[in-house]
């Protein structure tokens, strides 16, 4: 078996893994529909069952429609997500199974094993990825070997929820219920950083890296290293503000100053540059709503009065850490 095959003879493969959320995601579009204490049930229940759809039917419209007409529907989903999340047609329930729970008595109840099964779920998941990677049955890989680290991660979330019911006594329903909750806290921002990671890849398909490189020599002298340092920097905060991540940023700044300026033209050292360029690019990250896993969902959980509180008192220490990065960049690199 070639390499190529890995993930196709894998008993978790990535198609497993899909299906799992997407089967997850579903139960939460129905879950909504049929709550009748949200004013906006029908429209929130389509937003979630849109976006299962991809994970769920994904393979089987490419079987049977082929890759472009699959994928011009799927562009037509995100649209109409788009369409919904921005026409504010996104609403919550009362879950009232929540209306009766004490929970000071639940936490004092069982005080700090609640968090066992959230620390259980990073250490199964680098034990498995540190001794499951030639896992066989057969001719068969338990472990899809393309996706190794998000197939170790989908089984340590399955054995944490195991652990849980353990615990507490629950049950399935209440899970999926509890992810329900959870969901109506976070709305849309929950989806952001799968659509920023997709505008990462347009960014880089359209050559944008190209582009910066052409108005950097138009507009800077690129014999000045102090000057192309600041833009490098400024560019990575910037550019993950726009996108909401570090990492589609990073091979649009990398491509157009990084690589052809900073390290071909200044000889500067890779590693340390594209590591304080990243660490640049997470001031960015603490600065923008579009990173919403970092700033939005945090301010939902904690149910804050003002949803960019977080980013607000982030962004002194976000400014002092980028002009810090510009001077260990010059003077180390």
């Amino acid at each position: 078996m070639n390499a190529t095959n890995q993930s196709a003879f894998s008993i978790i493969s990535i198609q497993v893994i899909f299906y799992l959320i997407g089967i997850v995601v579903m139960a939460i579009a129905w879950l909504s529909i049929r709550d009748h204490s949200n004013p906006k049930r029908y429209t929130t229940g389509l937003f979630w069952f849109l976006f299962g759809i991809g994970f769920l039917f994904g393979d089987a419209m490419i079987a049977t429609l082929g890759k472009s007409l699959s994928y011009k529907i799927l562009g037509g989903i995100v649209m109409l997500l788009a369409l919904i999340a921005g026409s504010n047609l996104l609403g919550s329930g009362q879950h009232p199974a929540q209306a009766n729970w004490d929970k000071a008595a639940f936490a004092g109840r069982f005080q700090n094993k609640l968090f066992l099964p959230a620390i259980a779920i990073p250490i199964i998941t680098v034990i498995l990825s540190s001794l499951g990677k030639d896992l066989k049955i057969g001719e068969y890989f338990i472990l899809d070997q393309k996706n190794l680290t998000l197939a170790c991660l989908t089984i340590a979330c399955v054995f944490s929820l195991i652990y849980a019911y353990f615990i507490t006594g629950g049950t399935p329903v209440v899970a999926v219920q509890e992810s329900r909750r959870l969901v109506d806290s976070m709305g849309w921002a929950l989806i952001l950083p799968l659509m920023l990671a997709m505008l990462g890849g347009v960014f880089v398909a359209a050559k944008t890296g190209q582009s910066i490189q052409n108005l950097v020599t138009m507009f800077v002298d690129p014999s000045s290293r102090l000057a192309l340092i600041v833009i490098y920097c400024l560019g990575m905060a910037l550019f993950t503000m726009v996108m909401g991540n570090a990492f589609a940023a990073f091979p649009v700044m990398a491509a157009g100053i990084a690589l052809p300026f900073l390290i071909l033209q200044h000889h500067a050292s890779p590693a340390p540059l594209v590591a304080i360029g990243m660490l640049s690019g997470y001031c960015g990250t603490l600065m923008t709503p579009m990173a919403a896993n970092f700033n939005i969902i945090p301010a939902a959980l904690l149910e804050l009065k003002d949803k960019y509180q977080v980013i607000k008192y982030q962004i002194p220490t976000a400014i002092a850490v980028l002009i810090c990065n510009m001077i260990l960049m010059y003077f180390l690199v």
